[in-house]
């Protein structure tokens, strides 16, 4: 298991933890998550040699000589201390993150179409748009698209699907595909056919119409009826 140290500096004074990394960045946002940040339940003065804070000190600046809630301030307050690999792995995954949105909710406004990924990601470069490795990435996501709408049109938008499925795929298809978007309203035909009325991402328009001809081997009528933006 990797681990590293987080610092929190308070006048002449430094006190470290050691911590797993990737639980402590969670645990930066979610102080729940403390204890298991911590790969020994102790406060140091210098972790690298061993030497232990006074709990003097510890007292006199946190009010308290608990491990775990030192640690809170510790991780809200201070640094991480991680590898340059570590860092790229937390930025990457953020990045993915945020590019799969775009790409599920988003559409070019001239085409009604959905951005490809890769259009997506090179507009990232091009736009030299920053990633903050420990900021989630929800938080991120209007600077982001802000960076962006000078190079890639961008309209989200949420698209209504109806679909009239028949009898033998109804009872079959019929959780999957309420699980693929909201469920807007809904009918079962006297001869068991469903008909529904599905609100799902403007940008997997092509992605859902293939699952639904998929799970009904295209024995299925499906059309989008509104988009809305």
């Amino acid at each position: 298991m990797s681990f590293n140290i987080a610092r929190l500096k308070k006048g002449t004074e430094n006190f470290e933890i050691v911590i797993n990394p990737e639980i402590a960045v969670q645990a930066k946002k979610n102080p729940d998550l403390t204890k298991d940040a911590l790969v020994h339940p102790k406060i140091y003065s210098d972790a690298k040699k061993g030497d232990l804070a006074s709990e003097k000190l510890l007292e006199q600046i946190f009010k308290t000589t608990d491990p775990i809630e030192v640690a809170k301030v510790i991780l809200r307050d201070g640094n991480i201390q991680v590898t340059a690999e570590f860092r790229k792995s937390l930025v990457d995954q953020k990045r993915k993150q945020i590019v799969s949105y775009i790409n599920r909710n988003g559409i070019d406004p001239r085409t009604n179409a959905p951005h490809p990924v890769t259009r997506i990601e090179a507009a990232m470069t091009e736009a030299k748009v920053k990633i903050d490795e420990y900021k989630p990435a929800e938080q991120q996501m209007q600077d982001v698209i802000k960076a962006l709408r000078p190079i890639l049109p961008i309209k989200f938008v949420v698209k209504d699907v109806e679909v009239v499925i028949p009898a033998l795929y109804a009872g079959k298809v019929y959780t999957q595909l309420r699980q693929a978007g909201k469920l807007l309203k809904e009918n079962w035909g006297d001869d068991g056919s469903w008909n529904a009325v599905i609100e799902i991402p403007g940008g997997i328009e092509e992605e859902f119409f293939d699952l639904v001809n998929k799970l009904t081997k295209g024995d299925a009528q499906v059309k989008i009826i509104a988009t809305r933006g």
